[in-house]
């Protein structure tokens, strides 16, 4: 059984998009096994609360050096005993150490078809401002593995999502969560879980 711990800052709607998939079984072999939230009383905890799911909130302010935090939130990951990171919807950089630790053993949701409209910077609402800005036709949401760079990842999986006629950067976020980040964040994790992805030379492979 794959243990899974979930990095939150707010609404946690992927998060129940995981938590709903291992109720049904579209997530296989997989638990969650603790939230871990960088802010407190959002939308996220009370989710996990709900689920059973052990929670706790790390806050980089509530220490005095970045290291401090950085630790807090290493030792919170290892005593969990997670074998997969799930960044859904964590806004905030991963420690160096971190990435290191957990090679190819965490992966974020990202809204938007990587490369386009991503790095740093690029995050909630600029992404779909900055599509409909620049005209696209169409858009969606990607799942990759996190590196030392932002957003760079190799990618497991992506879903493509038309923009309308009148989409505002409000309905094309409903549109691309509803659409593609609560299909494809469970079925990579389930993907995973099930041992079908690796990553071979920078790029994944699927058995």
């Amino acid at each position: 059984m794959l243990r899974v711990a979930v990095l939150v800052s707010g609404g946690g709607t992927n998060l129940q998009a995981l938590i709903d998939g291992v109720g049904s079984g579209s997530i296989q072999n997989a638990e969650i096994v603790k939230v871990i939230s960088n802010k407190s009383g959002v939308k996220a905890l009370e989710r996990a609360e709900k689920a059973g799911i052990p929670s706790e909130v790390i806050k980089k302010g509530d220490f005095e050096k970045a290291e401090d935090f950085e630790k807090a939130l290493i030792d919170s990951i290892e005593k969990s005993d997670a074998e997969l990171i799930v960044l859904a919807g964590f806004l905030l950089v991963l420690p160096p150490a971190l990435v290191k630790k957990y090679e190819n053993r965490i992966i974020n949701i990202h809204p938007s078809l990587i490369p386009s409209f991503c790095g740093k910077g690029y995050y909630g609402l600029r992404v779909h401002e900055e599509a409909l800005k620049r005209g696209v036709r169409v858009t969606g949401a990607t799942v990759h593995f996190v590196d030392e760079g932002c957003d760079s990842g190799p990618i497991i999986l992506q879903k493509a999502v038309n923009i309308i006629k009148d989409d505002t950067p409000e309905t094309l976020q409903k549109r691309v969560m509803e659409e593609a980040e609560w299909k494809i964040l469970p079925e990579a994790v389930n993907l995973i879980a099930l041992g079908r992805i690796k990553v071979v030379n920078g790029k994944v492979e699927m058995t």
